[in-house]
Formats: C-alpha cells, structure tokens, sequence
C-alpha cells in the first residue's frame, strides 16, 4: 500500500482527522480527540490499536513476526507497529486500520 492510500484510509473514516504533534514527519489520525492511527509518513510503521487485549495484538505479532511489533510504550495495551510498505497484504492492513478505528469509537 502506498502512503497516500494508507492516508487516505485513515482520513476517509466519519470523524476522522489529521494532526501532527511531533512534525511533518508524523501523521496522527484521530476521531473524537483520540488517536487511532501514527503514521511515519516517511514509511516504516504504522501505529495501530490491534485488539481489545494485548493478547489479541500478540496474535497479529505471532502471524506476522517480521512486519507486525509490539508497540513502544504502548504496546501492552493491544497496540502495534506495522510495517509498510511491507509483507501485510494490503487487505489485512485495511482490516487492521478499521479495527483500530472501530475500537477508539467504541
């Protein structure tokens, strides 16, 4: 996927924003004030919340080992970081992005 798909993605969610706390390097996509996606937007990762539980994150970790990490800081609570472009099929990644919009809503 490339990056103005993945912006693109994100941004077409109701509610959705675009913020840059930490420069233009660093796309945060929010709704309702609350992140749901870190876009590096020089590629990389993508910042995603990747369950409910950081043991559902871990099962996208396990089923991914070389694109899909633990999250810094953050990753005990369910989020990860996600390579792309890389070897997460687009479909899957869309998935993960809609998940992880779906559970900051919730």
């Amino acid at each position: 996927m490339q990056r103005d798909e993945l912006v693109g993605h994100c941004l077409a969610k109701p509610g959705a924003e675009e913020t840059y706390p930490w420069g233009e390097a660093e796309l945060v996509t929010k709704v309702g004030g609350k992140a749901f996606a870190f876009v590096n937007l020089e590629g990389g990762t993508v910042g995603l919340k990747c369950g409910r539980t950081a043991e559902e994150a871990a099962e996208w970790r396990d089923r991914y080992p070389s694109a899909i990490t633990a999250s810094s800081y953050i990753g005990r609570y369910g989020w990860n970081a996600v390579d792309w472009p890389g070897a997460v099929p687009e479909d899957e990644l869309r998935e993960l992005i809609d998940a992880s919009y779906e559970a900051i809503v919730a």
